[in-house]
């Protein structure tokens, strides 16, 4: 079965969660050059709104695939599982792109690195609901089983605050303003990175609502890449807004960092 094979797949999410950490750290050292943090120094561009589609793309289509040719497509938790996932995925690939207000680029080295991620997290998360778990662990009782309730909650809540918070930042701006502002209200209030929060919120909740391995080192690819990039952010705004200093906000988790 190839990847599919259980200890193959352990191997490759034990690789996955090494390269996590790496990035972890190499991140607080290297900005990633696309949105407020873009640098012209990343030569090579691409229009920001198709860069977008192209990165974030493959892991639906992945998904999809991983869904279409598995014997275990209708059993209802892992098609639940399915739908959740899709669900992110198909706004993140295909609308927020189409929401965004400015002209902006992206490094193709950003596009090509997520491409790759994205296509990985794609056999991560479909590779074992539909391939790798036993066939007997996501029975309809999985949905009354504590993880999932607490999961699916804290799923919803991070997906809310995500979608909140990415609209406040649309709206900062008025037609043809190209300034940008300290983004207010919502958990903007506590945090300079608020969308990134909800995005952690959803995936642990997606870790705990699946109880998987594969889950789990998702949320560690999230984590490794928002928080070092919400500490860029946070700097980047001390020096672009001096009001900072009085709000005591924190980078991408309220109260602690």
């Amino acid at each position: 079965m190839g990847l599919f094979d259980p200890k193959t797949f352990s191997v490759f999410l034990q690789i996955m969660t090494g390269i996590a950490v790496i990035v972890f750290f190499a991140l607080f050292f290297v900005d990633a050059g696309y949105g407020i943090m873009y640098n012209k120094k990343w030569k090579v561009t691409v229009n920001n709104r198709l860069g977008w589609i192209l990165m974030e793309a493959p892991v639906f289509v992945v998904m999809l695939l991983s869904w279409l040719f598995s014997d275990r497509k209708f059993e209802v938790v892992r098609l639940i599982f399915f739908l959740l996932f899709q669900c992110h995925y198909f706004q993140r690939s295909f609308i927020f792109p189409m929401l965004f207000k400015t002209k902006s680029r992206m490094p193709i080295l950003i596009m090509l690195s997520g491409v790759t991620f994205n296509m990985m997290n794609g056999l991560m998360q479909g590779g074992w609901i539909f391939y790798v778990s036993p066939a007997d662990l996501y029975t309809s009782n999985w949905l009354y089983s504590p993880q999932f309730i607490i999961g699916v909650i804290m799923f919803f809540i991070g997906m809310g605050i995500n979608l909140h918070s990415d609209y406040i930042i649309r709206h900062l701006r008025k037609p043809g303003d190209h300034n940008h502002y300290l983004p207010k209200g919502g958990f903007y209030d506590y945090v300079t990175s608020a969308n990134y929060f909800g995005e952690l919120i959803e995936w642990l909740g997606w870790a705990i609502l699946t109880w998987s391995w594969a889950g789990l080192v998702f949320f560690i690819w999230s984590f490794a890449n928002l928080v070092p990039r919400a500490n860029t952010i946070y700097k980047k705004y001390q020096k672009m807004f001096p009001e900072m200093e009085n709000l005591k906000l924190k980078r991408v988790i309220p109260f602690i960092y």
